[in-house]
This record gives structure tokens, C-alpha cells and sequence, in this order.
């Protein structure tokens, strides 16, 4: 497993591998954030990547595996003035491809960041994940993520604030 992961490589996203990250996301069963490899949905996700790349706090990643797109994963680091101002390093929509589960990627991507947090002085790294992802639940806890806080959405092209 270790041997296959010797040219896995985490990079920055580029516009070439939208369409790549969009595959992931849409293949994923359990994301349900209405994600399409449609071509007339392209300019969305490329206004996204443009808003991304643009923010001096907001990163895109890609791993990439004999020249494959693989995994995907953003971060943002967020400054706030609690912790006496201390960032913390939010990671994302991490996404490992569905055959390439289980070979270590994505443990890969989590350490990366994990770096890159700091790197820039975070005292904390964050994640969400669906509550229906037991197997990311525990994929998180093996690495040392604790389970602290309880998360809320509130959708809002379903409703407004009562």
C-alpha cells in the first residue's frame, strides 16, 4: 500500500482539475449537495474556484496518483479574535475516489493539512463531517480528531429565519 502511495502527490488545485473534483463530488452517494458533471454546470464551479483562489485564507488541494486526480480536499484559516486570537485551520470537503478507498490517501491529505495548519500557526484544526459517515468518523478519531462540538446548517433557499 505505502509503495503505490510513493507518487501520490498533494498540490495546489488548478482550473484544469475542476472537472476532475466535480467527478468526485458527484460520485459521492452520501453528499447530497446536488453535484453534476453536466457541462452547463461548469461555469458554477469555475465562479467558485475563481472566489477560492481569490481569498488569501482559502485553499483548494488535489492529490494526485500516476497523473490522476484522486482526492480533494479545501481548507480555510480562520481568524478570530477568541483563543486571544489564535487561527484555526478549517478543513472541507475531503473526498477520496471510491476505488482508491482504504489506500491511505486520504490519511495523506488529513496530514497534509494538519502541516499546512502549522505552518501557519493554527492551535486548532477543524472538520464536519455527515452524520451518516461512521467510516470517516472513525477514519477521523484514528487520527486524533475528537468529536467536540455539535453542528447546525441552515439552509437558506429552504426558508427564513422565524
Amino acid at each position: 500500500m505505502q509503495d503505490t502511495l510513493q507518487s501520490l502527490t498533494i498540490r495546489p488545485a488548478n482550473s484544469a482539475d475542476i472537472a476532475a473534483i466535480v467527478a468526485l463530488f458527484a460520485a459521492d452517494e452520501l453528499g447530497g449537495h446536488g453535484d453534476t458533471t453536466d457541462p452547463a454546470a461548469l461555469p458554477l464551479y469555475q465562479a467558485a474556484f475563481d472566489r477560492i483562489e481569490a481569498s488569501a485564507n482559502d485553499m483548494l488541494y488535489v492529490a494526485e496518483l500516476d497523473g490522476e486526480v484522486v482526492g480533494t480536499f479545501q481548507t480555510t484559516l480562520i481568524v478570530s479574535m477568541t483563543g486571544q486570537g489564535a487561527p484555526s485551520l478549517r478543513i472541507e470537503a475531503v473526498q477520496t475516489r471510491t476505488d482508491k478507498r482504504g489506500m491511505g490517501i486520504g490519511e495523506k491529505m488529513i496530514r497534509f493539512a494538519v502541516r499546512q495548519a502549522r505552518d501557519c500557526d493554527a492551535k486548532s484544526v477543524h472538520l464536519t463531517s455527515n452524520l451518516k459517515r461512521t467510516d470517516a468518523h472513525r477514519f477521523y478519531r484514528r487520527l486524533g480528531f475528537e468529536q467536540s462540538h455539535a453542528g447546525f446548517k441552515l439552509k437558506l433557499e429552504a426558508q427564513p429565519l422565524p
